[in-house]
């Protein structure tokens, strides 16, 4: 058998090199340039490859530091390596941290997947938790609220513009007013969710159109623009399941057309 000469070696080389680099830059979600996906996709968690296949116990205070705009360099200081055998060149990385929480959880352990989803400049712009199993939510005993508010009552029927706002103003201003009195809050996200009812794109703008009119509200009546993201999830996380047609399907899918208000405290 001939021996391969020292050029086809160097070329069989720098393939299993490229092989390897695109291998990390793979996405299992859609991840846009600006770092939003319509679907974040999970890995399974027994594909985790860290720590003994077990995932890692995170530093509390390190993860109040993950924000936007946060580099893959100094995630990996914050967090360390993803935990599914992402590289450097992927658009997502995903962990998998457990939590120590006292009567909750598996002998008292809360664990929880944390996805972060990048934009072209590689900077973190996504942040998604969930959870693994029974626990204390994710993450547990993190500083969070969240405000739901009927699509049905902030706007007309298939609009979404601010002349649209309809009975929801007065609860935007009262929302607003309480924003404004708070002095620790670091984050603020607006998103928007539809039915089904109509094609996939059409739920996507609306829903998105929906984000950034509620948003662009919210600053209007002084709530920082620093603090504010906004982002449409169409008929992607619905809360109810429906049958029937009509007018009945109608009402009964009113509780996924809302608007989603979280606000991240220090």
């Amino acid at each position: 058998m001939k021996k391969p000469n020292s050029g086809s070696r160097l070329r069989f080389g720098l393939m299993a090199v490229l092989a390897v680099t695109l291998a990390g830059c793979s996405s299992i979600s859609n991840v846009g340039s600006d770092g939003v996906t319509e679907n974040p996709v999970w890995p399974k968690v027994e594909s985790v490859n860290l720590d003994n296949n077990q995932g890692t116990f995170p530093n509390f205070y390190n993860l109040t530091q993950v924000r936007s705009g946060v580099t893959k360099d100094q995630l990996y200081y914050l967090l360390g390596r993803p935990h599914f055998s992402e590289g450097f060149g992927a658009k997502e990385w995903d962990y998998l941290f457990h939590f120590h929480t006292p009567d909750a959880g598996v002998n008292n352990i809360t664990t929880c997947q944390f996805k972060v989803l990048f934009d072209s400049e590689s900077q973190g712009r996504s942040f998604y938790w969930r959870s693994v199993g029974e626990g204390a939510g994710c993450p547990p005993g993190s500083a969070k609220e969240s405000y739901t508010l009927s699509a049905d009552a902030l706007f007309e029927f298939d609009r979404s513009s601010l002349s649209d706002i309809t009975a929801g103003r007065q609860e935007l201003d009262n929302l607003a007013e309480n924003l404004k009195q708070s002095q620790d809050i670091t984050a603020i996200t607006v998103v928007g969710h539809t039915d089904h009812l109509g094609s996939d794109a059409y739920n996507m703008r609306l829903s998105q159109a929906r984000a950034e009119t509620v948003a662009n509200y919210l600053l209007n009546q002084g709530v920082p623009a620093n603090l504010i993201q906004a982002r449409g999830m169409g008929e992607t996380q619905p809360v109810v399941q429906c049958g029937g047609s009509g007018q009945e399907l109608i009402n009964c899918l009113a509780p996924n057309r809302r608007v989603v208000i979280t606000v991240d405290n220090n």
